[in-house]
């Protein structure tokens, strides 16, 4: 699926916290073939998330090559991906790269998911740095045909699904297994 990505700018009053009322600017990702259609399909998706009125300040296009969501994960992240390539004539080798948007709770599960999707490439390639995205949600395109369906349910499935919270240092073994293993 080759598509168009349109990082959107909406700027609308949000409830914070405490109860007070702000006013903020934050960047969403559509899929659309033109800036008209990114427009419209921000509107249609800001309408059934904002109750008041919003902005669009800003569409431009996303220089992302591929999206990918991740079960139980909640932040988006930019990781970018160098591609290496020889060539013959010259003899030299050649690096060209693509970003990929990769949901993930931190920085080294974000560089684990990179490793996922890009394990059956073919060719050698890098990941010189991941940084997180301030993309706040994704809209994919859909056509409502049949076998779409299935995809947008998956997608969306994945992307609102929510990270499990784990205390700080508990990796499901008991306290014996961990000395045990200790002493071996």
């Amino acid at each position: 699926m080759s598509a168009i990505w349109y990082e959107c700018k909406v700027k609308y009053r949000k409830t914070d916290e405490l109860g007070g009322q702000k006013v903020t600017t934050e960047p969403y990702l559509v899929d659309a073939v033109s800036y008209t259609e990114a427009e419209s399909r921000i509107n249609e998706e800001m309408a059934a998330y904002v109750s008041e009125e919003f902005k669009i300040t800003n569409i431009k296009v996303a220089n992302y090559a591929e999206i990918h969501p991740f079960e139980n994960a909640d932040r988006w992240f930019k990781s970018k991906v160098s591609l290496m390539a020889y060539d013959e004539e010259s003899g030299k080798e050649r690096k060209s790269n693509m970003y990929l948007l990769i949901q993930a709770n931190d920085v080294k599960e974000a560089y684990d998911n990179t490793i996922t999707v890009m394990k059956n490439t073919m060719g050698d390639y890098t990941i010189p740095a991941i940084s997180e995205s301030p993309i706040m949600d994704v809209f994919p395109y859909f056509s409502g045909e049949e076998g779409e369906l299935e995809q947008l349910e998956r997608f969306n499935a994945l992307k609102a699904s929510k990270p499990e919270l784990v205390a700080v240092g508990d990796t499901g073994e008991s306290v014996e297994d961990l000395v045990e293993a200790e002493n071996e």
